[in-house]
């Protein structure tokens, strides 16, 4: 099985657009389910499948039109043909038979379809164009359908078994458009101790998607966490919503995905279409939504662990507790290259761990029971209640050897468990965020405290990254996905000066200026401004890399020496003439607004002007933004200390500089014919923020 690439999406992509509603229980709880295709051949799908049914605690209908039996059973030549009510339909035959298949399932009265037939809308041309009709067949009788070109589905909760390969029982929803990485996952869950509620095979999404399911599993009973493989996101805005509402149903969804919206930067024309990458786009969505996104089943799986059987802490105090001084140190390391405080207790709470430990242990923060666990197993659980009860902490990181001193002796291993019991119980009762790291990651104690809901790691850097993702929850809350405003009246031109009355009529301020094409007209210009002047040629995007932007011109003799060296070595059609702003203070900032195909306007702001691309200070939200958002997103750049005040330097107006961003998501979301929109620079000053430049590329 290989990962499966969609190039086939349907007309109903869009961003922000409605969609009906995902009604599923047809798919994942169904009163029958026929088999069509069914085989006794054990290379084929439809024997897999069958396999995998008949295991199941539904009535299942094997469909094959030239075999009276397939696995020892009767079959029937087509669902019509069952005599009784199917509501799923799972269709392994080849390409050129699937619409008859479809057509015949839906006449039997099906309500949900799965196509696991291949060569369709991935193959492109005709099979693209026969994957469409069928799925507007399907939806046109009212059903759903899954796939086609995917790997089945199953709902342990429900007793269905509608895949190629058998999945662990456990709580996770899992979402793939990867048969091979749905597979690896189940693996990494395995070790974890870990399970699947539901999983669903995306296959070319011609009708049901990534978002169509996630709200399926948001109000599913089974499912405690979500994991998604996506490859391409559809409508990437109705993805994050669906996505958030699974996090307030609490169900987080952990994301992997790769290339995702490469579209997103082909033909970029501007410094923000060069600089929104595919990443940042899906991270800024991620952001929005409260989606948690890794980069390997192996970061999922991890994850997943820490959000099903711990909680997300107030806040980044970490407690470190191992039975170790190697052990200790390392675990603090690794907890702050995470971002935690492995800060120092106070004293109250120091004398309270000290009363449960020998005189020889560490008790500042990292505690190190030196040798208590030898002599009074217990202590790791009266230690842990100290711990978890303070409200000095947030968070508790235990590693060490914990679950193998039980190997000492039938008693002692006895009293591990026991011990390892009454820590589960404590953190559970405290309502503590608790993760633990043992080198005796699959003892009897290692599952004592898995089965008590304490995630358990077999290395540190796993256990402190997950805590690390836990507290981040907390400091980063979702931000929210925006609503998209209704669409203004279309721009026509974006020329430079259209472009400019438009964002000044937006609310953004520029400095005074005027368009000319002529000596006359420029020196009649100059006489309504103020020296010193700016003189722009426009028609290059990058005119400044070009020499076609001349500044400081302090009279009319220069103005005109100016005039006569841009002519000359540019022939511009027209150039603009502008007053210079005193920039003495200001720190120069690019902001942008580029619009992805699938999750419509991302806002960009960034440290540079004219080094935007050199810089790359960046940071993106789906758009529009509020000013307080913007402010959010200016201070989280690398270099937001140069618009606090670094360094004796006076700070910068960073509500004004907020205002511009924000103003400029709200007239980008207003007009989706904008492909890419931007001021570069934005001067950010001491009083004020105005917009120096602006550039408007039309789809």
């Amino acid at each position: 099985m290989t990962s499966i690439i969609d190039n086939a999406a349907p007309a109903r992509t869009g961003t922000d657009g409605n969609h009906p509603a995902s009604g599923l229980d047809a798919l994942f709880s169904p009163n029958a389910v026929a088999i069509v295709g069914a085989s006794d051949d054990t290379r084929k799908y439809g024997n897999w499948i069958a396999v995998q049914a008949l295991k199941g605690t539904r009535p299942v209908h094997l469909v094959n039109r030239t075999r009276s039996t397939v696995l020892g059973l009767p079959t029937v030549p087509c669902v019509t043909a069952v005599g009784s009510p199917v509501e799923l339909a799972v269709i392994a035959v080849p390409a050129a038979g699937f619409e008859a298949a479809v057509d015949d399932a839906l006449a039997a009265g099906a309500k949900a379809i799965v196509g696991i037939s291949a060569g369709l809308g991935e193959a492109g041309g005709e099979g693209l164009e026969l994957e469409r009709r069928v799925a507007a067949k399907v939806q046109a009788a009212g059903a759903r359908m899954l796939g086609p070109n995917c790997l089945g589905v199953l709902d342990h909760t429900s007793g269905l078994t509608l895949a190629s390969n058998e999945f662990p029982v456990g709580n996770i929803g899992v979402i793939s458009q990867s048969g091979n990485l749905a597979l690896e996952l189940c693996t990494l869950l395995v070790d974890h101790g870990l399970g699947v509620s539901r999983f669903a095979s995306l296959g070319n999404q011609a009708d049901l998607d990534a978002a169509d399911l996630i709200e399926a599993y948001a109000g599913h009973a089974g499912t405690a966490a979500i994991a998604v493989y996506c490859e391409d996101f559809r409508d990437g805005r109705r993805f994050a919503r669906a996505a958030a509402k699974a996090a307030a149903a609490g169900k987080p969804v952990v994301l992997l995905t790769v290339g995702a919206t490469d579209a997103s930067v082909r033909n970029a024309k501007s410094h923000t279409g060069a600089m929104v990458s595919s990443g940042i786009v899906v991270d800024a969505a991620c952001r929005a939504a409260g989606i948690e996104q890794v980069a390997s089943p192996a970061q999922m799986a991890h994850l997943l662990q820490a959000l099903v059987r711990s909680r997300v802490p107030a806040g980044s105090r970490t407690a470190v507790f191992a039975d170790g001084g190697g052990q200790a140190s390392v675990a603090s390391d690794s907890a702050a290259a995470q971002g935690l405080d492995v800060m120092e207790f106070p004293a109250e709470l120091q004398a309270a761990v000290a009363a449960e430990l020998p005189p020889t242990a560490a008790v500042s923060n990292p505690v190190d029971v030196a040798g208590g666990g030898e002599q009074d197993i217990m202590c790791f659980a009266r230690v842990l209640d100290r711990l978890t009860a303070s409200d000095a902490v947030d968070a508790t990181l235990m590693s060490g050897y914990f679950g193998g001193y039980g190997s000492y002796g039938p008693e002692l291993a006895q009293k591990e468990i026991e011990a390892a019991h009454a820590m589960a119980a404590s953190t559970a009762a405290r309502g503590g965020t608790v993760v633990v790291q043992t080198m005796n990651w699959e003892s009897a104690a290692a599952d004592a405290l898995r089965g008590g809901g304490v995630p358990i790691y077999r290395g540190i850097e796993e256990a402190a990254w997950a805590l690390g993702r836990l507290a981040r929850r907390h400091a980063e809350p979702a931000t929210g996905v925006p609503v998209l405003p209704a669409p203004a009246e279309p721009v026509t031109d974006a020329g430079y000066y259209p472009s400019r009355r438009l964002l000044a009529g937006a609310g953004i301020p520029f400095v005074a200026a005027a368009e000319v094409a002529t000596r006359d007209e420029l020196l009649s210009a100059a006489r309504g401004l103020n020296y010193p002047l700016v003189l722009k040629a426009l028609g290059d995007e990058h005119k400044s890399d070009r020499g076609g932007v001349v500044l400081g011109i302090a009279d009319a003799s220069a103005l005109e020496a100016a005039w006569d060296d841009v002519q000359a070595r540019l022939a511009p059609p027209s150039c603009s003439l502008e007053e210079m702003a005193q920039l003495s203070g200001a720190v120069e900032l690019l902001v942008g607004v580029r619009r992805d195909p699938r999750f419509g306007p991302i806002v960009l702001v960034g440290l540079g002007g004219v080094f935007a691309e050199v810089l790359r200070d960046v940071r993106c939200a789906l758009g529009p933004v509020t000013p307080e958002e913007a402010r959010r997103l200016l201070l989280s750049l690398r270099g937001a200390a140069l618009l606090t005040g670094a360094r004796g330097r006076a700070p910068v107006d960073l509500d004004a500089a907020a205002e511009i961003v924000a103003r400029l998501s709200v007239l980008a979301a207003e007009h989706p014919e904008i492909s890419e929109i931007e001021c570069n620079p934005v001067a950010a000053l001491p009083g004020r923020a105005i917009a120096l430049d602006a550039r408007i590329v039309l789809d």
